[in-house]
């Protein structure tokens, strides 16, 4: 049987800019309030339970200002990540999501902030930017939209690349693998899903950087969440639990110190190309 048909993504939104302000004054002023939470008890155990999801080495994600980067293939996706972490994170949804309607209400008391998609939105960066300055963590998909088939973009969309070089917050790379089946719950069929946390990135802060240098930037995040993925693919659900119970086995008492920043002209990261076992801690 197909998957079920996921509707066409609206890329153009008429709206005008100043119609979305409210949204972004609200994050750039509050944390995330109290709804926050209630929607992180709901959705975390809907996860658990009707998806199974399982987390792995979720002590890869540091405290401070932070960037998650997974591959992106449901709405699930943001829960799915922030779902295994003790953190409050937050994200850009897409315009649409917002106006009258009470979900509008919940997204921005939430902590989620708006995006005019097929525009080149300032307000959406310089809300994520503030977020990052005050220490808080931002969910960003280097794909932009969703994977209809569970399968990776071919290329990055440089906004991460920007988020990355222009704040200097460590990148963590994450992979989901299943959520692309999430939409099947409407056949009452609840696939499995598995999140992994790779070790973090940091790129020396460029400010002003190039539209080249975060083409790049986001190149190498990109290619460490392909990494992590294709491994994580390969092991399959149970494999990735015999893989994190053999880290935790072999894993040090005292961690590792943070790999170093890399050359502001060509932004690589600090640590070898090829990734350590995905469940060891950075």
């Amino acid at each position: 049987m197909p998957d079920v048909e996921i509707k066409p993504q609206v890329y153009k939104d008429p709206r005008p800019k100043e119609y979305f302000d409210r949204y972004h004054k609200r994050v750039r002023e509050h944390e995330p309030e109290p709804v926050y939470e209630a929607v992180r008890v709901a959705t975390v155990l809907n996860a658990l339970i009707a998806f199974r999801a399982r987390g792995y080495a979720s002590e890869n994600v540091p405290n401070g200002p932070l960037i998650l980067a997974p591959n992106h293939a449901s709405f699930m996706d943001h829960f799915f990540t922030g779902a295994f972490i003790r953190r409050r994170i937050q994200f850009m949804g897409k315009s649409q999501l917002f106006g009258p309607n009470p979900f509008s209400w919940i997204f921005s008391h939430g902590g989620v902030f708006p995006v005019r998609r097929g525009l080149q939105d300032e307000e959406a960066f310089i809300s994520a930017f503030e977020i990052l300055e005050r220490g808080g963590a931002i969910v960003m998909y280097c794909e932009g939209g969703r994977s209809r088939t569970g399968k990776l973009a071919d290329v990055a969309r440089p906004g991460i690349g920007r988020l990355a070089l222009e704040s200097g917050a460590p990148v963590v790379p994450v992979a989901i693998l299943g959520s692309y089946q999430v939409r099947n719950w409407k056949r009452l069929r609840f696939p499995k899903v598995t999140v992994q946390y790779g070790q973090p990135l940091k790129f020396e802060v460029i400010h002003g950087s190039t539209r080249e240098q975060q083409q790049q930037a986001a190149d190498v995040i990109f290619a460490r969440t392909r990494e992590l993925h294709d491994e994580l693919d390969r092991r399959g659900h149970a494999g990735a639990r015999r893989a994190s119970r053999a880290a935790a086995a072999r894993r040090p008492s005292a961690a590792a110190p943070e790999p170093s920043a890399t050359p502001s002209q060509s932004p690589q990261p600090a640590r070898d190309p090829a990734p350590p076992p995905p469940t060891r801690a950075s």
